[in-house]
């Protein structure tokens, strides 16, 4: 790092930090925690020799960021220094790292219940954390069944689905999903995400989906009517995320297209699955996207922000409907699926603690980013470099003018010099998304998109500091 960084890391020419409202505020300048250099070291070696990181091609990354504390929107690397964490850890940590009240119920909890088995057994965090979510779930929700992720919590609402039709003696075996979907990385995850690079090497083994187009790019409902009208006996469920396409870059699509799904499933009799692993948990603006569009789905699909980005935690909420089909006096119709920390005690504690911070102060903040988000994307509309711009509740996204893709260059340059000026951008390909923790200040939100404008303006990297793809 050239001499013109202050100890933090900082370009002290570039970011002038007093005239940034909240800036100094955000930055934990404790470094008791912070271990000696050589421990370090000794991190790096021990991760080089034996650890795997995921999305990452080890022929080329360098050694990865050593993080050893965080508070608030920030990360504090191995040296002390701060790193603004502008995609809340991978879209998880919804109001901020290391938070008082989720810490403290974490470590109650964990003196007084840390595991149990849930077949047979219960507890009350997760009973209580039932009902609180159907309390605030879409009404008619009223079954929630635990699991350990988001790709799981997938996992959990097509098997539901295929299942209560086989129970009640009507088999149906199709599944239909949207095109650029992204769902998880587990084999039925994998089947209804749209096919990429993600999924390819496995295509041979990945069971029939059904696509419709993405609402972004084509007639989803056109597609659907006639899916239903050729194979509508055959349909059991369609899976979407509502309103905004992920993993495919922050692709923010219609509320009259989610309705108009809604409506032809329900006549139809076909299950919709809402997947609000991203959009659950105010990231479009209400708790969950489906709100937003006044739709009450038959499964819903809850993780990342559950627990408020402390703990992994999965949810699948299912209607009444769906848990009769299982009721039976013969057992072979049972719902066989179970992972060993289902409705883990801690992680339930975690998520009932995060829920109680979703209040008015919540709701301000919220509203406050989205207002930060417009303004910063009002200015970089129309510059040299930028495709389009999109936003929807507290996701803001800037499409490059470069190659599309995962793999695309132009994400990976944009993730290094980020890293380089102390903020944690991680592109989809050509597509730069800011997805803050909710604490994050406007001062804060002001240094993510300085990096933005100077990159756009030429600004790169002194080194690549990742390696490999960066998207999600």
């Amino acid at each position: 790092m050239s001499s013109h960084y202050d100890d933090d890391g900082f370009d002290l020419e570039e970011n002038s930090v007093d005239d940034l409202e909240g800036f100094s505020d955000g930055i934990d300048r404790d470094d008791d925690d912070v271990p000696m250099q050589g421990n370090a070291e000794l991190v790096l070696l021990h991760d080089a020799a034996h650890v795997w990181h995921p999305y990452t091609q080890h022929h080329q990354a360098p050694l990865p960021v050593q993080i050893v504390r965080a508070k608030g929107a920030w990360l504090y690397d191995a040296n002390g220094r701060p790193i603004l964490d502008a995609i809340s850890s991978w879209w998880v940590t919804t109001h901020g790292h290391c938070h008082d009240n989720i810490v403290d119920a974490v470590t109650t909890q964990a003196k007084r219940l840390d595991q149990v088995i849930f077949a047979g057994f219960t507890h009350e965090p997760a009973a209580a954390l039932a009902a609180e979510l159907v309390q605030r779930l879409p009404r008619g929700l009223s079954k929630i069944f635990f699991s350990d992720d988001g790709s799981t919590a997938v996992e959990v609402a097509i098997k539901l689905s295929l299942q209560s039709f086989a129970n009640r003696g009507a088999p149906r075996r199709l599944i239909a999903a949207l095109e650029n979907a992204y769902h998880g990385d587990t084999f039925g995850a994998m089947a209804a995400s749209g096919r990429g690079v993600f999924t390819q090497m496995y295509e041979p083994l990945l069971f029939e989906v059904a696509r419709l187009p993405d609402p972004t790019e084509g007639d989803t409902i056109a597609a659907l009517d006639a899916l239903i009208a050729a194979r509508g006996t055959e349909l059991a469920a369609v899976i979407v995320e509502p309103l905004v396409l992920g993993a495919s870059g922050m692709r923010v699509w219609d509320e009259q297209v989610l309705q108009d799904i809604r409506e032809r499933t329900a006549a139809a009799g076909v299950h919709l699955i809402a997947d609000e692993v991203l959009t659950g948990f105010g990231r479009t603006g209400p708790l969950f996207a489906c709100e937003r569009a006044d739709v009450r789905p038959d499964l819903l699909c809850m993780s990342k922000g559950l627990t408020g980005g402390v703990l992994p935690l999965g949810a699948t909420a299912a209607t009444e409907d769906i848990f009769d089909a299982f009721r039976s006096a013969d057992r072979t119709k049972t719902f066989f699926h179970g992972h060993s920390y289902t409705a883990n005690p801690i992680a339930c504690a975690a998520a009932l603690a995060s829920l109680e911070l979703f209040d008015d102060d919540s709701d301000d903040d919220r509203v406050r980013i989205e207002v930060a988000h417009a303004r910063h994307l009002d200015a970089l509309r129309g510059l040299a470099g930028v495709r389009a711009v999109r936003q929807i509740g507290t996701i803001a996204a800037v499409e490059l003018d470069a190659p599309a893709g995962y793999l695309s260059d132009i994400g990976r340059e944009l993730a290094a010099y980020a890293l380089q000026e102390g903020v944690l951008l991680r592109p989809l390909g050509n597509v730069a998304y800011c997805l803050p923790p909710y604490c994050i200040t406007d001062g804060e939100l002001d240094l993510v998109y300085g990096v933005m404008h100077r990159f756009l303006g030429g600004a790169r990297a002194e080194t690549l500091t990742t390696g490999g793809p960066v998207d999600d």
